[in-house]
């Protein structure tokens, strides 16, 4: 269970780039969490987009609104189920996400001003299904490899 939501101002996607970030913002987080492209962990994940209007907003203690058109700040939140999360990979998934964000604006490295927050929830803390999810049944669903469950279940103390 991952939730990535993606905070730009108003107008700053557009369709085809959300469709196309959906899949690579999914990607970008599956990838290392599983530990192999894994199509049925997709479902999953949720990618969520939140325009803000450009005075609703502000960097350096100035909204948008007074900075201009060229002011590029997006602000991304990485919601994560408890496992493998080692600060290698937790790096990698956020130089995947700015990677993915980059090549979707058509620029060929990410702006300064777009931030990456990466949250683990802690395990228990996660609920749907009118219930308290975990990560230990998906563990043996095939879609993490047999070194990432391991890992997983190393970082649980399992």
């Amino acid at each position: 269970m991952t939730i990535i939501t993606v905070n730009t101002p108003t107008g700053r996607l557009n369709p085809e780039q959300r469709r196309k970030l959906a899949e690579t913002l999914t990607d970008a987080v599956l990838v290392p969490e599983v530990g192999q492209f894994a199509p049925a962990a997709r479902v999953g994940f949720q990618v969520h987009f939140v325009e803000r209007e450009p005075d609703m907003m502000a960097i350096g203690g100035r909204l948008l609104a007074d900075l201009g058109p060229d002011a590029d700040v997006m602000a991304i939140d990485v919601a994560v189920m408890d496992g493998d999360w080692r600060q290698e990979v937790r790096a990698a998934v956020i130089e995947r996400i700015l990677g993915a964000l980059a090549e979707s604006c058509g620029l060929a490295e990410p702006s300064p001003a777009w931030w990456v927050n990466f949250r683990v929830i802690d395990e228990g803390s996660w609920g749907s299904r009118g219930g308290v999810l975990s990560v230990l049944p998906l563990l043996d669903s095939g879609v993490f490899t047999e070194e990432k469950a391991r890992a997983v279940r190393a970082a649980l103390g399992v």
